[in-house]
């Protein structure tokens, strides 16, 4: 991951000119608040994300100057109180939210949600008050960028078998142990970290860049989600403060509280990808003359088209109940699961007939559809896999879970 090549990145040239599909006229279901806030996300992508995304990406580049720039915007934790520098506003406008942003990106996109719902969701939903006020401002603003240790090298789909461990020594915990995996890492300044006591139960803790025994390698090689860093987190005997342990919840159920915020963002964030793969399709099809006329007029063409745009509708739908079900405190584990589970198959089908549509010019930078399609490969996978997800709702229909 290339950090240090700003002179490799160019600017493109095409103009962003994005308008969303609204098949079912749901913007009428919107408040003036939510519409404003798209706007100004989606204003913000097409000036600051779409002119440079494809260069990120070809050179791996985290474009790192982005964390200041979203704190700016509000994209990082808005669905959070005011009081704490957040933008105190419903779960709906931050769905919108990662939507515009991932239409740009995912890997923009998981700069910005791991963010809000899995650095500084927990700070909150777990912290006292004097962690609130320590952190949260700075993460907000993007002065700070944050990371979530759950997944190990050799625990992910069942992260209750870590293995990263804390001891009480006296005026201080001791960590030991590994994650793998982390969006954010290779920069963040703070990292909440899920690890067992000497009982084996799972504790949050803050452990923040600087700390002695904490490194952050980066992940290189990466054929999705380039223009984002990842890395891991290894902990060789660092030296946590007391009160660095987040005291309001232990146990699984904790991070997986912010993995529930987390999945919605990328239910509504996937759908943002589908669009633009959609949206370009629909534009080629229009331009591009085969056999004297545009290829928008053969059936095959069309149908591809009706089959992306209902699909989108129909996550838009979902994706919108879900939020209200948030704002309402009802959503429940198994109806994110098959949002986010809906959201990304739809997206990765659609960016592959979309890519087919483009025929070779599919396969270039000059198009975005190759770019969204090895990155939804690692949405699909991120945050429970689509089997997971799967066999989440599987448990909730039967009674049955199939995974233990």
């Amino acid at each position: 991951m290339n950090t240090d090549n700003h002179a490799k990145i160019q600017k493109s040239s095409k103009q962003d000119t994005f308008e969303h599909p609204d098949f079912y006229g749901m913007d009428s279901l919107l408040t003036e608040e939510h519409i404003m806030v798209r706007g100004a996300v989606r204003d913000f992508v097409k000036q600051e994300i779409s002119p440079y995304i494809e260069s990120w990406a070809q050179n791996a580049h985290f474009p790192l100057e982005m964390v200041k720039k979203f704190g700016d915007i509000g994209a990082f934790g808005p669905q959070l109180p005011t009081e704490y520098g957040c933008g105190g506003m419903d779960y709906i406008s931050y769905g919108l939210i990662m939507q515009e942003i991932e239409r740009g990106d995912s890997g923009m996109r998981s700069t910005a949600s791991v963010q809000g719902s899995l650095v500084m969701y927990p700070i909150y939903k777990f912290g006292n008050e004097e962690q609130r006020h320590k952190y949260l401002p700075k993460l907000a603003s993007g002065e700070w960028l944050g990371c979530f240790g759950l997944t190990e090298p050799d625990h992910g789909s069942n992260p209750s078998g870590m293995t990263t461990n804390f001891k009480d020594m006296g005026d201080h915990y001791l960590l030991n142990g590994a994650k793998m995996w982390i969006s954010n890492a290779p920069h963040a300044d703070v990292a909440v970290v899920w690890a067992k006591n000497e009982e084996g139960r799972i504790h949050g803790l803050i452990v923040e860049r600087g700390m002695e025994g904490f490194s952050t390698p980066t992940t290189h090689g990466k054929w999705s989600l380039r223009a984002s860093a990842t890395g891991e987190l290894v902990f060789d005997n660092v030296k946590v403060p007391k009160e660095n342990l987040l005291p309001n919840k232990s146990g699984l159920g904790a991070p997986m509280m912010c993995l529930d915020s987390a999945r919605y963002g990328i239910a509504w964030g996937a759908i943002g990808a589908a669009m633009d793969c959609y949206e370009s399709a629909r534009k080629y099809c229009a331009e591009r003359i085969q056999f004297d006329k545009p290829i928008g007029s053969f059936q095959l063409q069309q149908k591809k088209l009706a089959e992306m745009l209902t699909e989108i509708t129909k996550a838009q739908l979902l994706n919108f109940r879900l939020g209200q079900l948030f704002n309402e405190g009802k959503a429940t584990t198994s109806q994110i699961s098959m949002a986010k589970r809906n959201a990304v198959e739809t997206a990765l089908n659609i960016a592959r007939e979309a890519r087919q549509m483009h025929g070779g010019m599919g396969i270039t930078g000059e198009y975005p559809m190759m770019r969204h399609m090895a990155n939804l490969e690692s949405v699909v996978t991120y945050e429970g896999t689509h089997d997971i997800h799967l066999l989440i709702l599987g448990a909730e229909i039967t009674g049955i879970p199939a995974f233990k």
